[in-house]
């Protein structure tokens, strides 16, 4: 099966959804309800135990390889093999040379439930004079309010953070700008920022204490998803160490601020250790341009792009010039220019006649020209990587080549990133460089539903993702190819016969045609796929077809399909025709995309149970549905009612039925957890789990979700329940996954503090072992535990 993707529009997909309900809502825990809960019963008073069986013990990525967009790569001038990955919703990553893979070293402590946003890395800088140190400035939005500085004195290994007086957007348009952080290299404890709406901010403290640098302009700016700002800092010195302050300074500021500060150039210097600033005279064709990256020489000499538009995929008019800086009297050489596809990167080796120069191309519209290399300081270019020999030919490269990197200990290695990750030749200098991905454990898809199946079903899971679709693992250490659409496509939710597992159903959009709702069936468990010949009402527009967009398999051919913010349709004839069922009509509050969640009793498929989890933490009190005729007609849970199930937003709820036993069922609404095991007459809540919730009152939303998703799984041997429960919220104060082995009785921590992943948003237990589950952090792909 020809396995492509093209990721170029990672941003809209994730802003579109998943901030609204996965981001904002799951991790940030947009929730609560009119009222507190008051259960029909409650159950007595739970104690923790370590008896239910041992924590996790180590956690693996489950295989895909990328499937985001990495912002940013930051080699350490000074030590070979030291390279940092910046990413714009999964965290940072460090190259790992012994193992040939990226080591995530944003999934501790500082990156829990309450702080999925600090997943969206803006920017890194590394201390030239102590290979150990490390900063990063993080933050998903501007809309996030102001971000943080993340300091490391063991390469990442642990952080400790500051909060920065202004936002960062690390998933905002133009997130590969940069490098925004720099750290002076002759006196490392300085450190500069150019912010988005805020201009530019100095620390003298190693990061601590930060100031604005009123010298280039005191102006703040509105937030917005679209503002540039101050773009990139670049010190105008070749040494290393020693203590004294760089004098000379650079700085790129882009259109937006530089009229809303009343500033007159896209470019300043400062000769005073950026107490004050000049402006440099550009090219006047390049007078309000955007300078995407500049990078300087050891001979003095900068190369700088010059785009006249911003952000990811851009296209021309694009130049590229040398600037004399300082040492060459500020003369300007045209390199290169551009009215196809625009310049996204520079990176440069070497000095004068001889200096090789790597351009790396943002946009599509020359398709032939993606990586372009000059050996002779700009004289002559070649393309190296456009036609050239690919590891994996069938994935696309092309496009958001927003920052290109030569190794500075090997001028033939060349890295940069594209839409799905990092692709790199080492051996550039050759007339037809080969050219592989470097996504080896750099995962960053973002998984928004997992299913696991019986225990002896011929696959380990069926994964959801936006912008990859959804795709059926059959190897956890293999990059999957077994999936319906493998074109840029949402895999909202998928669903299998719990009695036949090779017939699978899943729905999401296609995002390549309008982000329009599609279904697919197959039959022979993921090995060939065909839609479903008809969609039911509502299904097919963009609208409906969002995350929450889910649907429920009952036998083969039979199936429940629950579009956003539309009645439940279903089908008797895979898909030929759907019928609505008699569940009530929601209504969408705030935006936030709603839906019900549908699950099948696996032990008598006609009963089928939906969950309404409010819409929204303002919203009415959940309520759940339930069938007995195989979903197509519903009754209210007089149960649910009588509970007072918090109104919460979709994606901080959850709701599983035990596969062994008829009736049996669990559900998170946010805050709590209940246990119904009467086919849902009857809840009983489970006194154990209880939100965070800071400064805010109880009618408003918490910190941090007091249980947002749970997951059954294989029964501990011996255990007196038939599953293991799995719980991701709060107990006792502390977040994680916790787990229970005896129906709820006794519950012990089942993750640590090294391994929070950003929050969870997604989970699936294991039914062939005990004690395995699939979960995704935010932006870090599908990760099992060990």
């Amino acid at each position: 099966m020809k396995l492509t993707y093209n990721v170029k529009l990672v941003v809209p997909t994730m802003l579109a959804g998943l901030l609204a309900s996965l981001l904002a809502g799951m991790l940030a825990g947009c929730s609560g309800g009119a009222g507190s809960a008051s259960p029909a019963s409650a159950a007595p008073p739970v104690r923790l135990s370590l008896g239910g069986g041992p924590p996790a013990t180590s956690w693996t990525s489950v295989k895909w390889g990328g499937g985001g967009y990495v912002t940013g790569i930051v080699y350490h001038p000074g030590t070979a093999n030291l390279a940092y990955a910046r990413t714009d919703i999964g965290g940072a990553y460090r190259w790992n040379p012994a193992t040939s893979s990226w080591t995530p070293i944003t999934d501790g402590v500082g990156f829990g439930a309450a702080e999925s946003s600090h997943h969206g890395v803006e920017s890194i800088a590394i201390d030239p004079a102590n290979d150990q140190r490390v900063y990063m400035a993080t933050g998903m939005s501007l809309g996030n309010g102001n971000g943080r500085l993340y300091i490391s004195s063991n390469r990442g290994a642990n952080w400790t953070w500051v909060n920065l007086p202004f936002p960062v957007g690390g998933n905002d348009s133009g997130r590969a700008m940069g490098e925004r952080l720099k750290a002076d290299p002759t006196n490392p404890s300085i450190l500069f920022y150019g912010s988005r709406t805020a201009g530019l901010w100095k620390s003298a403290d190693s990061g601590q204490t930060w100031a604005q640098v009123t010298g280039l302009s005191s102006h703040t700016m509105t937030a917005s998803g679209g503002a540039k700002g101050v773009t990139q800092v670049m010190f105008d010195n070749s040494n290393v160490g020693g203590g004294q302050t760089t004098w000379n300074m650079y700085a790129a500021v882009a259109p937006d601020y530089a009229n809303a500060a009343g500033l007159t150039s896209s470019l300043y210097r400062s000769v005073n250790g950026g107490f004050s600033w000049t402006p440099v005279t550009v090219p006047a064709l390049v007078t309000g341009y955007h300078v995407p990256h500049m990078v300087r020489a050891a001979d003095g000499n900068y190369y700088v792009a010059f785009n006249q538009g911003a952000g990811e995929g851009v296209n021309g008019p694009s130049y590229l010039y040398k600037f004399g800086g300082v040492a060459f009297n500020g003369a300007w050489t045209l390199l290169k220019s551009s009215n196809s596809s625009g310049f996204g990167s520079v990176s440069v080796h070497g000095t004068g006649a001889a200096t090789r120069i790597a351009l790396g191309m943002s946009g599509w519209a020359n398709t032939s020209q993606q990586v372009q290399l000059s050996d002779n300081d700009g004289a002559s270019w070649r393309e190296i990587e456009a036609g050239m020999p690919h590891a994996q030919p069938n994935i696309s490269t092309i496009g958001w080549v927003d920052d290109i990197e030569i190794d500075p200990f090997n001028r033939d290695h060349i890295s940069h990133v594209f839409g799905g990750g990092i692709v790199e030749t080492w051996n550039a200098s050759s007339a037809t460089p080969n050219w592989s991905l470097s996504v080896n454990n750099l995962e960053e898809t973002a998984t928004l539903a997992v299913n696991t199946p019986p225990a002896g079903a011929p696959y380990k899971l069926i994964n959801s993702a936006g912008d990859i679709g959804t795709w059926v693992q059959t190897d956890l250490a293999a990059t999957p190819t077994r999936g319906p659409n493998p074109n840029w496509n949402n895999g909202n939710s998928a669903d299998m016969a719990w009695s036949d597992p090779r017939y699978i159903a899943t729905v999401g959009a296609d995002n390549a045609n309008g982000h329009v709702g599609k279904g697919y069936w197959s039959g022979d468990g993921g090995t060939t796929w065909a839609a479903f010949a008809a969609l039911p009402a509502g299904a097919g527009a963009a609208a409906n077809a969002r995350e929450t967009s889910n649907i429920a398999v009952t036998t083969r051919n039979n199936a429940i399909w629950a579009p956003a913010d539309s009645v439940p349709s279903y089908t008797t004839n895979n898909g030929a025709s759907w019928t609505a069922t008699n569940l009530p009509a929601l209504t969408v509050i705030g935006g936030f995309p709603r839906a019900y969640r549908l699950k099948v009793d696996r032990k008598n498929p006609n009963r089928v149970y939906a969950y309404d989890s409010g819409g929204a933490w303002w919203g009415s009190a959940g309520k759940v549905y339930v069938s007995t005729d195989g979903g197509h007609n519903f009754t209210l849970s007089q149960g649910s009612v009588a509970a007072n199930l918090r109104a919460n937003p979709w994606g901080v709820t959850s709701m599983e039925v035990n596969p062994n036993v008829e009736g049996d069922i669990w559900l998170a609404d946010g805050n709590a957890v209940y246990h119904s095991v009467d086919s849902g007459a009857t809840w009983t809540r489970l006194n154990t789990f209880a939100s965070l919730w800071g400064n805010r009152q109880t009618w408003e939303w918490p910190d941090v979700q007091g249980a947002s998703t749970l997951a059954l799984g294989k029964a501990a041997p011996g255990a007196s329940y038939s599953a293991a429960v799995y719980v991701v919220g709060v107990v006792n104060g502390v977040w994680g996954v916790h787990r229970s082995d005896d129906s709820g009785a006794t519950w012990s921590r089942f993750n640590d503090d090294a391994h929070q992943f950003g929050g969870i948003g997604a989970m699936a237990g294991d039914w062939n072992t005990y004690g395995r589950i699939y979960v995704n952090g935010t932006g870090r792909g599908l990760i099992y535990s060990n």
